[in-house]
This record gives structure tokens, sequence and C-alpha cells, in this order.
């Protein structure tokens, strides 16, 4: 029976060596190619001259790494320390602990404007905003677009803080991540494997959202896509799961949130708001989240939740998410960790 394993060499092995473990497996009956996570060069070989004692001539591999399935690159055997993502300065991975914040959708300049403000006041390191809604119903509010994404902008550039968005068609995601610092898969299209495919080939760090019907094994496959082409900029994203359970809007795996990290050597993010749909549920959540490992979390904040246009009864009111932030920051002193981002002053009442 033939086996099969992952070789990843250091960064900047000339071709030519690695040419030659292709010869090598090629004289062996087995099949090899050749791969690229990020600047890690690799060799996927499969067939019986896998465990063939290679000669010593051969440059060394960084790691060899025997697999079964289709989890490849996302193994966390390829980089045991991990993989930091960069999103703008924000750095996810490097074992701080980042907050995205914002609204779910971006509705008016000054709605964006405000609570990229209360963002920034209070020390998120990025902002997120939806300038293209996927709903449920035809009806409901399906974003600005376009005009959306431009105020995210004008957002990153009033407040300093990169900004992330979901991409939801292929054909859209060049111009969008002209744009966008980072590009969000959202739980809908976890497994539109050609979009997985283009914002891969984009070369934007990718936030990737575990759909409320899949398992982890199937959000492990799904970043394969994005890895695939070379991008190694992944994030996944644990936002709830679908269960029996109505109580909240889903259910947080939290088990999941360790599990990936144990698995993979991509960073992990939490979605609180979208898990459990309810605001006061989002802090304790946050907090479990946050002591179970996640590299970062992904918070809806609104200066008028009852006003808004998408999801509103999850979005946290600006007191609530700097109350949270201070306790965050706590909590990650506690843990042996830092809180990402720099505390600016605290907005006055005024500005709330």
């Amino acid at each position: 029976m033939s086996s099969q394993s992952i070789l990843s060499f250091a960064p900047g092995t000339p071709a030519a060596r690695l040419n030659e473990w292709l010869q090598f497996f090629d004289t062996n009956g087995t099949t090899a190619t050749q791969q690229f996570l990020g600047d890690t060069p690799v060799i996927i070989a499969h067939g019986p001259g896998v465990d063939t004692q290679a000669p010593a001539a051969l440059a060394a591999p960084v790691a060899k790494v025997a697999v079964t399935g289709d989890f490849r690159l996302g193994r966390r055997e390829l980089r045991p320390g991990g993989t930091i993502v960069r999103i703008g300065d924000a750095a996810v991975g490097d074992g701080s602990l980042n907050v995205f914040a914002g609204p779910c959708a971006v509705e008016n300049q000054q709605q964006m404007l405000a609570c990229a403000d209360i963002a920034a006041n209070y020390g998120s390191v990025g902002l997120r905003g939806g300038a293209f809604k996927p709903r449920t119903s035809p009806y409901s509010f399906q974003g600005l677009k376009w005009a959306g994404l431009e105020l995210l902008a004008e957002a990153r550039q009033h407040t300093g803080l990169p900004i992330l968005t979901e991409v939801l068609d292929p054909r859209h995601v060049e111009r969008v991540a002209e744009i966008a610092d980072g590009l969000q898969i959202g739980a809908r299209n976890m497994q539109n494997f050609e979009l997985l495919t283009e914002v891969g080939r984009s070369g934007r760090p990718v936030v990737l959202k575990r759909g409320f019907g899949c398992t982890v094994d199937e959000t492990l496959a799904a970043a394969e896509y994005v890895l695939a082409q070379g991008n190694d900029q992944v994030i996944l994203c644990e936002r709830g799961i679908r269960t029996f359970e109505h109580a909240t809007r889903f259910t947080l795996d939290i088990s999941a949130v360790a599990l990936m990290k144990q698995r993979s050597h991509l960073p992990v993010m939490v979605d609180p708001s979208h898990s459990v749909g309810i605001p006061s549920l989002v802090e304790p959540v946050s907090m479990a989240a946050a002591a179970a490992g996640a590299d970062a979390l992904l918070i809806d904040v609104h200066t008028a939740p009852e006003q808004a246009l998408c999801d509103g009864k999850q979005a946290l009111l600006p007191t609530d998410f700097g109350s949270l932030m201070g306790k965050l920051e706590l909590l990650a002193m506690g843990l042996g960790r830092k809180m990402a981002g720099v505390m600016r002053p605290v907005l006055a009442d005024s500005e709330r």
C-alpha cells in the first residue's frame, strides 16, 4: 500500500535542489508535485518510494510529515510554531489577542465613521464591515456594495486601521482585494470552491468562516483551497454551528477552537456576535474564546443597534464594547498573553 508525505524546505531553497527531489521520487515510481506554502517550498509525494532512503546529497527538508486524506498544507506539523497572518499592521497568530470590530453592515458614511471611531478608540486592531451582505431573504438589506467598500476605505483613512470585509463572488475578488486589507469568506460560502480559489490567488489575507452546517474536517479542507494557491495568510473563524438548541442564534463550538489550534498551524478567530446573537452573551463568550486560545475576535459594534439595517440585535453598544475590551486585556495578562492594539483615550460621553 502506497503512502503519502509532505516535505517542506527552507525558504529560498534553489529550484535546482528541489528538482533533484522530484527526480529522485520519479525514479522510485513515486508521484511528486511541488507547491508553495507562502514562501516555503513543499513537495507532496505519493507512492511506494516515499519511505525510501534518500541520498545524503539531496537538500535536507525542514520537515517530513506523513499524511492521509486531503488535509495537507494546513497541518500543524509543517509549522509547529504556527503561522502569523498580517492584516495591515495587525499580526494574528503571534500569541497576542486581537480584536476586529465594527458594524455588521456598512449603512452610510456617518454610521461607518462613528463605529470606526469606537473600534479605534477602544483598541481594536482592525475594522470589520460588510459592503456586500448575503441574506437569507432577497428582500432584506443586501449592503451598499461598491459604495460601501469606498466608505470602508474612508474609515481606514480616518482611523488608520486596516479593513476586513466579505467577498461573495469570484468575479469581485480582484476589485475588492484592491481596496480591502483582508478578505472574509462567509459561512454560507465556505464551500464555494471557485471563490476560495480566487481569494487564494489574490494573495490577500483571508478569514475563512466555518459553515454553520460543516464539520471541523470540512473547514480544514476548505482552507486547503486557499493554501493550495500558495497563500498561507489564512485565519480559521469559528462562528457557531446549527444544533437542536434554539436559545442562542447558533451554538458556539469552543472545543473547535482548541481542536483547530492543535491540528492546524493557521490562527483561529472567533465571532461571538454571530454565534450567540445576544449582546449580553458576547462578553462571556468572548472571554471563553480567549481562554480557549483564540488568536482574534470579530465583534459587532453599533452606535444605534435598534436602527441597524442588519443584525442590530447582536451588536454591542460603545460603552459595553469598551468594558469588554478592558476585561479582555486583563484576561490576556492573566493568560500570559498581551492584548494587541494601542489603547486610545476613552471617548467622551458626548461622542458615544
